[in-house]
């Protein structure tokens, strides 16, 4: 059987060859681990659990407290991300909100447009101490050398965009 994946369902089947984690550690880990870089929303999890567990991708463990339930990588879901590492990633996909605003430039006022690059200029300084943040943990911790990697990215990708 070959299933496609999309980047959350191949981010989360990453994330559970680490063990069997609920949603909500999920959520967590992913935030953790791929936070600098990627963003996974709690109702991208919820939503594509029950999809990847349907593929049998991933199986339910025994419920927990509060009805938490772990789930576990199958080894069809092993397969599949594997399968997904090695797919084309295709071109990137640019989804910038400041640029999509300039893009109508002409619609704004100059004082919209000040706010919008100060703004803007704001969050990307915001992530770039969130990725300095991440090199000095991971050169610091369990030397990780892919997710330091992708931290430095990270660090010189916002870098670029102040410039």
């Amino acid at each position: 059987m070959t299933t496609s994946l999309n980047s959350t369902s191949a981010a989360l089947l990453g994330l559970l060859h680490d063990g069997p984690m609920t949603g909500g550690q999920l959520v967590a880990a992913a935030r953790e681990r791929l936070g600098s870089f990627w963003s996974v929303t709690r109702s991208q999890v919820y939503r594509e659990l029950p999809a990847l567990a349907g593929s049998g991708l991933v199986r339910l463990g025994k419920p927990g407290p509060r009805s938490s339930q772990p789930y576990s990588v199958t080894a069809a879901g092993k397969r599949a991300f594997t399968a997904w590492l090695s797919e084309p990633t295709g071109p990137d996909q640019s989804r910038n909100p400041v640029l999509l605003r300039l893009g109508f430039g002409a619609h704004h006022d100059v004082g919209q447009l000040g706010r919008l690059v100060s703004d803007a200029k704001s969050e990307h300084e915001q992530a770039l101490t969130l990725h300095r943040d991440a090199v000095a943990r991971l050169r610091k911790g369990t030397g990780e050398s892919f997710a330091l990697a992708a931290a430095e990215f990270g660090v010189a990708y916002e870098r670029a965009v102040l410039k």
